[in-house]
Parts: structure tokens; sequence; C-alpha cells
């Protein structure tokens, strides 16, 4: 099952929706705002994904109250807090994961499950 962290008003969200849906692939969309993420699906997504940096959005106004912390663990801890400031959509298929709009990757994950 395809996952869909994202915030209602992401244009790129709503690109990636539309992506599974025309191709009739069946997801869960998770409003990253209202419901959040655990911290098992996190920490399962920060892996795949290659760290905090891919996660973290750079673009979003309290970006610079993350870049001050110097510890992992505290990083880790303000992102599940305050997942408005996580790239979004984070798309998740098992333990593979993407940040962004990524079609090609999402193209190949569904020939995979054919």
């Amino acid at each position: 099952m395809i996952q869909i962290f994202g915030k209602k008003k992401c244009f790129d969200t709503k690109k990636a929706e539309r992506f599974f849906k025309e191709r009739g692939v069946k997801v869960q969309f998770i409003d990253l705002l209202d419901k959040g993420m655990s911290k098992g699906e996190y920490v399962s997504v920060k892996s795949a994904v290659g760290g905090i940096d891919a996660l973290a959005d750079t673009n979003s106004g309290d970006y610079a109250m993350l870049a001050y912390l110097a510890y992992e663990e505290d990083k880790d801890e303000k992102l599940l807090t305050e997942p408005s400031l996580m790239k979004t959509p984070i798309v998740r298929n098992g333990k593979k994961a993407t940040v962004g709009y990524c079609p090609d990757v999402w193209k190949k994950w569904l020939e995979e499950m054919k």
C-alpha cells in the first residue's frame, strides 16, 4: 500500500495523489499537519531517504530554528513535533520512500509491483 504524507494545500502533494489515481493505485493519504507521523514511520522514512537533510524543508519559515539545533536527536524530535518543517509529499512504499515529487521513482515501484 502506498502512503502519502502531505499537506492539503501543497501543490506537489496533490500532484502525487493524482499520479497514483491516474494509474488506478489506491493510496492512503495522511495529513501531516493534522495526524503527523509516528516515530517508527519517521525512522523508516528518514533511513530510506538518506537522513534529516532530505526531510527538512529549507523553505520553511522556521527552518532556521531547526538548523540551530546541534544534535540529530533534537532535530528528530523537532521534526516529529512540528511536521510543518518537513518537505512534502513524503511517499512511502513499504521500506522505500521519497520526498518531493518523484514520478520516475514511483513508476519503477509500480513496475516492480506487477
